[in-house]
């Protein structure tokens, strides 16, 4: 497994934007895909959008459009710009990476969208 280290969550104003970090470190073997997942307080945790070794992108639909994941392979990091965010954006918001089928998992961090 590999270490997830999230960063960038804070408060913002509806209509705002956030860029949210993920680094990984540790392990042996090449990450594969590499994503975003959220969960609110009272809800189970859903997918906010993925990415492949490849460039390949997959976002939940109430997330394209406004959210845009990105990945650099040589720092083994992954980023997720978020613009035009509503309150039911609120959520903690993890950082996922596949290794060989095994899944690691980030600390979490928060976002919260008010006014």
């Amino acid at each position: 497994q590999v270490q997830l280290v999230e960063s960038g969550g804070g408060l913002v104003q509806p209509g705002g934007s956030l860029r949210l970090s993920c680094a990984a470190s540790g392990g042996r073997f090449s990450i594969s895909a590499m994503g975003w997942y959220r969960q609110a307080p009272g809800k189970q945790r859903e997918l906010v959008a993925s990415i492949s070794s490849g460039g390949t992108t997959n976002y939940a639909d109430s997330m394209k459009g406004r959210f845009t994941i990105s990945r650099d392979n040589a720092k083994r990091a992954v980023y997720l710009q978020m613009n035009s965010l509503e309150p039911e954006d609120t959520a903690v918001y993890y950082c996922n990476a596949v290794v060989f089928g095994s899944n690691s998992w980030g600390q979490g961090t928060q976002v919260t969208v008010s006014s």
